[in-house]
């Protein structure tokens, strides 16, 4: 059987809320997927693999750069792409079920490229775009990307 992955997207800096948001959000998503994927810097995406990475969860990198070392310290598996930005659509690419958190444009972009590609996309307090999912809550994210994860 193949491995459930979730891909969860925010800003490369965040606030002590949405940090700690993102670290829940981790904790609970490694009971409903096998894999997390993320940019694996700095803000949202260090905090969902710290949170990820305590519940015993498998955490991937996609960073932008050739050098591993710039990977947070929470990522298991780095995967240095020298891409740039447009590691963006190897980091949607990769998950069943992509989850949006605050960010900006870099985060925008993720959004966009789930939707080309036909990613289900749930947004916590993230871009409010057609064809997105919203939800208010981290239970609510969760239970989301469980229903999604099993209809793959």
């Amino acid at each position: 059987m193949r491995k459930k992955i979730v891909s969860v997207i925010g800003g490369h800096s965040c606030t002590k809320e949405v940090e700690q948001l993102a670290q829940n959000l981790g904790k609970k998503l490694a009971k409903v997927a096998d894999i997390l994927v993320s940019g694996g810097l700095s803000g949202t995406m260090k905090a969902v693999c710290s949170g990820f990475k305590v519940a015993c969860g498998l955490t991937i990198g996609i960073i932008p750069s050739y050098d591993k070392n710039t990977a947070n310290e929470f990522v298991d598996i780095v995967i240095p792409t020298g891409l740039g930005l447009a590691r963006n659509v190897l980091v949607v690419q990769s998950a069943d079920v992509v989850v949006a958190l605050p960010g900006e444009a870099g985060t925008l972009s993720e959004i966009a490229y789930s939707l080309q590609f036909r990613i289900p996309v749930v947004s916590l307090n993230s871009w409010d775009i057609p064809g997105v999912i919203q939800v208010k809550t981290v239970d609510e994210a969760v239970d989301k990307v469980k229903e999604l994860l099993e209809k793959e």
